[in-house]
């Protein structure tokens, strides 16, 4: 029995790393798993700045190790960022056949912005231009939350309350 994903989806500085924290809190029997902490695997694989590089997007990479921890029946929270169409189509081609609850993560791009700079880790900017194409794509998402205008507990509540309350659907057929 595959294991089940809950896919946040939502700009960079929209709260989906802790978010997926705090929903583990209301799930125990589920693990975070995210592009970042992925990306960091890639990195330290490639020399970059240099041509020394792995000439794969990352997130083929992540989406099938997605796949590859679903077949072993373990249930993930993915934070991700669906941030082109390339990654887009991918992510709905090699997830198609998992159970999916997928959820839009969202925030005010003022809050965003004020994130950004807090963190000092992330391109100031990088989250108004992803807004661009994330969110924008007619996605359907199962559930949709705020994490500044609701919260972090209470969005992750009403994720946890969704997913005990409803059945995945496979892949994004929604």
């Amino acid at each position: 029995m595959k294991g089940n994903i809950i896919f946040l989806n939502g700009v960079s500085s929209a709260g989906k790393s802790t978010l997926s924290k705090e929903i583990v809190k209301f799930l125990p029997n589920y693990f975070h798993f995210s592009v970042d902490d992925f990306d960091t695997i890639i990195e330290r694989m490639e020399e970059r700045g240099t041509d020394r590089l792995i000439p794969v997007p990352t997130e083929t990479f992540f989406h099938r190790s997605i796949a590859m921890f679903s077949d072993q029946g373990i249930h993930l929270i993915i934070d991700h960022v669906l941030h082109d169409q390339e990654t887009i189509t991918d992510a709905y081609h090699t997830l198609k056949d998992y159970p999916i609850y997928f959820v839009g993560v969202h925030c005010p791009v003022e809050e965003l912005e004020r994130r950004e700079l807090a963190r000092g880790d992330r391109r100031i900017g990088q989250a108004r231009l992803q807004l661009q194409f994330v969110h924008q794509q007619k996605e359907a998402y199962d559930i949709e939350v705020d994490t500044f205008n609701n919260g972090t507990e209470a969005s992750a509540k009403a994720i946890a309350e969704f997913i005990l309350a409803n059945e995945a659907s496979l892949g994004f057929s929604k």
